[in-house]
């Protein structure tokens, strides 16, 4: 008995950390992505200024329908409650999100390829490596993001499935460093094949991992699906609305979607929260070569990079203990309110302050990272309020997941377009042009450069501007404290607890 307990445990355990690792194969293409896309093209492949913003409003499109529209295919069964006998088993939904995994992943990383070789004009290039390269991270970022929420109920259970992500991650953050030993406009032989490196482990381990998850779930909970007692331990269950209901179209979907005010003013605040990121990594090079390289080794940028990429994940650990004694809302309220008073400190101490500098820098990116680490944890809460109000059959994951991204991801797309226009309106430098094309503002003094000043502002005002934005945007979210405890205890009663027994992680 205690040798069977023993692999029990055991076997979780390695799940688990299968899980979390989907997390790393993810990141270490993801992060070496957004460093680079941009610069790559405008400086190596010389992309014009009209080809760019083309692609990125094409991108835009494509980027903010993809999310709703795979999760409406994967999820739009679990709608409405089907005809007595037909239902759809938790561990069947968890099947499918894997096998989605184990054929997408691979290809997500054959698209990050695309990227990092000249194959076609610049512009047109562009617009089909975003949008073949943002498809594929799609899908597989829906149906991880969705396991999240089909695997676990309780917030604590959550906390801890999202800790071995975090883990996973912040590993996957070394592809940072090592990018910035390979990067070389000038010689871009080196950095293709350290991608190419890169997208190989990704592939392998996609296949491998996904493929043992789903033969481990097989093993160990397939067989007991008629099991009552073990379907209970083990298993979200059946929901107990089973009557014949009439599928529910994308218009009603979307009416009920529309009343769910906690999820209208989630989406609000995420929407500045993805812009918010998206700028750091779009600029944080900018940023290192106008600001500090005249004052730092390239050694030292590169670990100040380094550890912009990984402290986030690391930091994020140390987040989950706190959400689980106050809550997520308070914890990313608390970082709301952080970001702002740092940002103000920042501005009132000036650019001359290097060492200041490079520390707000660098905690910019790890606190701002890491709040969008914790969003996960909030939308998992809203599927299950979806779940509970709607009378939903089975939790809609992947589909609010993706209308999520629908109303936030335009943010992605957002912060190179907006960034690019200020520094331009600010400064006159045209980073198409790489030359100054007009001076509309003089330094306050003449050791500060026009352009070094406006990167200065650009990089202190975006966060003050975006923190007052999502406090007040959070200050409306009302799904937290006992209403939040209530939702949960409502969806754990009706389907009878979690898939799987996290405590066992």
């Amino acid at each position: 008995m205690g040798r069977s307990v023993s692999g029990f445990w055991q076997s979780f355990l390695s799940t688990a950390v299968l899980y979390g690792s989907l997390a790393l194969f993810t990141s270490i293409l993801h992060n070496v992505f957004l460093l680079y896309y941009v610069e790559t093209f405008v400086s190596i492949y010389k992309i014009d200024k009209v080809s760019f913003w083309v692609g990125e409003a094409v991108f835009l499109i494509w980027n903010s329908l993809n999310d709703p529209l795979f999760g409406w295919l994967s999820d739009r069964s679990f709608l409405s409650s089907p005809p007595s006998g037909s239902q759809i088993s938790s561990p069947e939904v968890v099947l499918k999100r894997l096998k989605a995994l184990s054929t997408n992943g691979p290809l997500f990383a054959l698209s990050f390829l695309a990227f990092w070789v000249a194959w076609a004009s610049p512009g047109l290039q562009f617009l089909l490596c975003l949008c073949l390269y943002d498809g594929f991270l799609t899908m597989v970022d829906l149906h991880h993001s969705a396991l999240l929420a089909d695997l676990a109920v309780s917030a604590a259970d959550r906390t801890r499935l999202n800790f071995h992500c975090s883990v996973f991650s912040a590993l996957g953050s070394v592809s940072v460093f090592l990018s910035y030993s390979v990067w070389d406009k000038e010689d871009f032989y080196s950095f293709r094949l350290f991608c190419v490196t890169l997208a190989a482990f990704s592939i392998l381990g996609f296949f491998v991992v996904s493929r043992l998850l789903r033969q481990r779930f097989d093993k160990e909970i397939r067989p007991k699906q008629d099991d009552a007692t073990t379907l209970k331990e083990l298993s979200v269950g059946h929901a107990p609305f089973t009557q014949t209901e009439k599928p529910l179209t994308v218009g009603q979907y979307l009416k009920q979607l529309s009343r769910h005010r906690n999820f209208m003013w989630f989406v609000s605040m995420n929407l500045i929260q993805v812009f918010h990121c998206h700028f750091n990594s779009n600029f944080f090079p900018l940023f290192l070569e106008h600001l500090l390289s005249d004052n730092i080794s390239a050694s030292t940028g590169s670990i100040l990079l380094g550890i912009s990429y990984v402290a986030p994940h690391l930091n994020n650990l140390y987040f989950l203990t706190l959400c689980q004694r106050y809550g997520v809302y308070q914890v990313i309220r608390w970082l709301f309110m952080l970001k702002l008073g740092l940002s103000v400190v920042m501005l009132l101490a000036g650019a001359d302050h290097i060492y200041l500098l490079c520390i707000f820098i660098a905690s910019n990116r790890v606190f701002t990272e890491g709040t969008c680490k914790l969003l996960k944890l909030v939308v998992s809460d809203l599927v299950d309020e979806d779940f509970v109000v709607n009378r939903r059959q089975q939790a809609a994951s992947a589909l609010l997941f993706g209308m999520v991204n629908l109303l936030t991801k335009p943010g992605q797309t957002f912060a190179p377009l907006i960034g690019t226009w200020l520094l331009c309106a600010y400064t006159g430098y045209d980073i198409f042009q790489r030359t100054p094309v007009k001076d509309p503002v003089s330094a306050s003094d003449s050791g500060t450069p026009p352009l070094r000043l406006g990167c200065f502002y650009m990089l202190v005002c975006v966060p003050i501007t975006c923190a007052l934005l999502q406090l007040a945007s959070w200050s409306r979210f009302t799904l937290h404290g006992r209403k939040l405890q209530g939702i949960k205890t409502l969806r754990q009663g009706t389907q009878h607890g979690s898939l799987i027994d996290v405590k066992a992680i």
